[in-house]
């Protein structure tokens, strides 16, 4: 399945991020720290258990929602009414927490040994797994949308 083509106006394309990001991370994340804590709760003791991911997890919910709202309720806002000289202070807010969540996307990677499998892995832990790899690449392409195609518009000269 292929994404449906981006919208080129920055309002309609903010709009995009909050619907098919933004609502998707709300979904994945409460899940995957659910089962992250089943899987290191039933595995305790077994060498390949992602042990302190379930706690990655449910920061990484607090810290996303927060990033979340800033832009739902600050930043797209801003862009959707054009940008301005005060848009580039919380696009560099914005950018900094993404620098943050790549360090979580590499921890979860370097937890689960790049989201590898032990053999004989419970049913848990491979749908754990499975969706860790789909959040993983949700976050990774709603970042580069935002850090690549979203905010140098309103960089430079701050308004469109």
């Amino acid at each position: 399945m292929t994404e449906p083509l981006l919208p080129e106006d920055p309002a309609a394309l903010t709009r995009h991020i909050e619907e098919r990001f933004h609502a998707r991370h709300r979904q994945q994340l409460p899940a995957l720290a659910a089962m992250a804590e089943r899987v290191e709760d039933v595995h305790f003791g077994d060498e390949a258990v992602p042990e302190g991911l379930s706690a990655l997890l449910r920061r990484m919910i607090g810290a996303l929602e927060v990033h979340m709202k800033k832009e739902e309720l600050i930043l797209f806002p801003a862009i959707r009414r054009g940008g301005g000289p005060g848009v580039a202070a919380p696009i560099a807010v914005m950018r900094a927490d993404h620098d943050d969540h790549d360090r979580e996307i590499a921890e979860i990677r370097r937890l689960t040994r790049d989201l590898t499998l032990p053999e004989g892995a419970c049913r848990t832990w491979a749908a754990l797994y499975s969706g860790l790899g789909e959040f993983l690449t949700d976050l990774d392409a709603h970042i580069r949308l935002e850090n690549e195609v979203l905010f140098p518009p309103f960089e430079t000269g701050g308004r469109l």
